[in-house]
C-alpha cells in the first residue's frame, strides 16, 4: 500500500483517489496474473 501511495503521488494523484481505487486495480492485476499462468503452463 505504502508502494502504491507513493507512486500515486509521484504522478500527482490524490491518495485519497488511490485508496478509492486500489482495490479495483489489484483485482486486475491478480486476474491478468493468473492469465499469465494460464497460459505459460504446458498442456497435457
Amino acid at each position: 500500500m505504502g508502494a502504491a501511495l507513493e507512486m500515486g503521488r509521484a504522478l500527482g494523484i490524490s491518495p485519497v483517489a488511490i485508496v478509492e481505487l486500489l482495490p479495483v486495480i489489484e483485482a486486475v492485476m491478480i486476474r491478468k496474473t493468473n492469465e499469465q499462468i494460464e497460459e505459460s503452463r504446458p498442456d497435457g
